[in-house]
């Protein structure tokens, strides 16, 4: 028998088609809520508004000054505003970058958070916090940042472009492939990798078809709470190390970031991660997994390589020594300046081959 050590997490999940607008009301009032600071963007005000009008004369304040991978500026306002306002929990409603606010605010201020995610991000289900400072993103884990209740509610997403729905799931896929070789893997989150895996990649599958049928959508965001639940716990590896120094360094999106560079760093561990490579496969159900990945973002409109979110090649070199300098002692294939380089100019290009230096 394998000997691990596995840290559940707290944490409560309501999901259901349609349980944003029939169980939020009660779920606050579970957790005690009378004064509610609600963080939305301007995209989601509108649904956010409508969420919300059950219990509107609880919505002490509204903060709408999201900014992808949450600027340090950004975050201060927020909190400025929670204080201000002397809220007792904080409503996110929106993608990654809302959630990230709420996290934000809640590191400092230790207040509760309610996630309703309208992406596949994951973030809502982990611990990991992340702030920009003048083009440096730092991450961090700390158990003040976990929401306390995610409300899955597959009918938010159905308004979600197909593109943009793409890379979020991609990114989530990133999570599962990611929590088989993290720092606190064990056989309970490659478990739930696997599985949350097999969930995004049958949504995938007909989400082209069908971008407006509900049990596509309840597949990708079961898979999305797996994956961010299955990320929560082993932790991140070079993978997202390299994706949050390109955020922070040229501030691009982050699912199109990760949709992107996932099959590059997958090829240049696969040689070294037997296991998990297959088991992999075995979700995807396709025998080679770096050019199913890749398949699977371009056949659906996704963008090919970083040079469409706006890299320059020149910019490769800028960052290479940021990603070395934090990679995992333990990644599956060691981690140098060329084989990092040698990733990043294949992501960049898009390139059908996916060789990659070691």
């Amino acid at each position: 028998m394998t000997d691990f050590t596995y840290d559940g997490l707290p944490g409560r999940i309501v999901f259901g088609a349609g349980a944003a607008h029939t169980r939020l009301a009660g779920e606050l009032d579970l957790l005690g809520a009378q004064r509610i600071l609600l963080i939305a963007t301007d995209t989601e005000g509108d649904l956010a508004t409508r969420l919300c009008t059950p219990f509107a004369d609880r919505i002490v304040s509204t903060f709408s000054h999201v900014r992808p991978h949450v600027p340090v500026e950004v975050a201060e306002l927020a909190r400025k505003v929670a204080t201000d306002s002397g809220a007792d929990l904080v409503l996110s409603v929106g993608g990654g970058s809302t959630t990230g606010t709420a996290k934000a605010v809640a590191l400092t201020t230790r207040l509760p958070v309610v996630a309703i995610p309208t992406t596949y991000a994951g973030s809502e289900v982990t611990p990991v916090w992340g702030m920009t400072d003048h083009g440096r993103k730092t991450t961090g884990t700390d158990g003040r940042v976990l929401p306390k209740t995610v409300v899955y509610d597959p009918d938010l997403t159905v308004s979600l472009p197909v593109e943009l729905s793409v890379a979020s799931a991609l990114n989530a896929v990133a999570h599962c492939v990611e929590a088989f070789w993290a720092p606190r893997r064990s056989p309970v989150s490659s478990a739930v990798a696997e599985d949350g895996i097999r969930h995004l990649a049958a949504g995938l599958d007909t989400l082209a078809a069908s971008p407006t049928v509900t049990p596509a959508r309840e597949e990708l965001l079961l898979g999305a709470y797996l994956a961010g639940s299955a990320f929560a716990v082993a932790g991140s590896g070079l993978h997202h190390k390299i994706c949050h120094v390109l955020g922070g360094a040229f501030d691009l999106p982050h699912a199109q970031t990760h949709a992107i560079v996932l099959p590059y760093v997958l090829a240049y561990n696969a040689p070294n991660a037997t296991e998990a490579t297959n088991r992999i496969s075995r979700a995807l159900g396709r025998p080679d997994t770096v050019t199913a990945l890749r398949e699977l973002g371009a056949g659906l409109g996704g963008p090919a390589g970083l040079r469409e979110l706006g890299v320059t090649e020149a910019d490769i070199d800028t960052v290479v020594g940021d990603i070395t300098a934090i990679a995992p002692a333990d990644n599956p294939t060691p981690v140098t300046d060329e084989g990092v380089r040698s990733i990043l100019r294949g992501a960049w290009a898009g390139s059908d081959s996916v060789e990659t230096a070691r």
